[in-house]
């Protein structure tokens, strides 16, 4: 089972933008992550995202690219600080899914299905970037999470 989480584009400050929507280069950046997901042929099955317009413009860029016939829309419970626990409690419905969100809440998902601590920092997400978590059943039957692969917009 497979799950793709994005952080959302490079956005705007406050400031500058009080929608905080994405900077030229946080659109640029996007779409380039989106048109190497597409052409992968990933197998997305729902694009989902916080409501955020920062989100919500990654999410669509992405749709843009990838499968148009998938559904997209916004979902509760993904916001920075929401409860990861909740959101993994019935992953098994989420199979397919992208999930366009924001930090800390990914970072914290991914601590929590690798090492059941969502605290324990396994992975930093870049804007734009895409982490694809996989899941098997493990002796006991429970699911044993693990990172299959990254794509992100830069090597530092």
């Amino acid at each position: 089972m497979a799950l793709y989480l994005v952080q959302h584009g490079i956005s705007a400050s406050k400031d500058a933008d009080p929608e905080r929507g994405l900077t030229e280069e946080g659109i640029e950046q996007t779409a380039r992550m989106a048109q190497v997901a597409g052409n992968y042929g990933i197998g997305v099955t729902r694009i989902v995202h916080s409501g955020k317009n920062r989100a919500v413009q990654t999410a669509d860029i992405f749709h843009r690219y990838l499968d148009r016939s998938i559904a997209v829309g916004s979902m509760e419970g993904i916001a920075p600080l929401d409860d990861v626990r909740t959101f993994a409690a019935d992953l098994e419905d989420k199979t397919g899914w992208i999930v366009v969100g924001h930090l800390p809440f990914l970072q914290r998902l991914v601590s929590y299905l690798i090492t059941g601590s969502s605290e324990a920092k396994v992975y930093q997400f870049q804007n734009s970037g895409i982490v694809c978590v996989e899941s098997e059943k493990g002796e006991d039957e429970s699911l044993k999470w693990f990172i299959k692969w990254t794509l992100n917009p830069t090597i530092s």
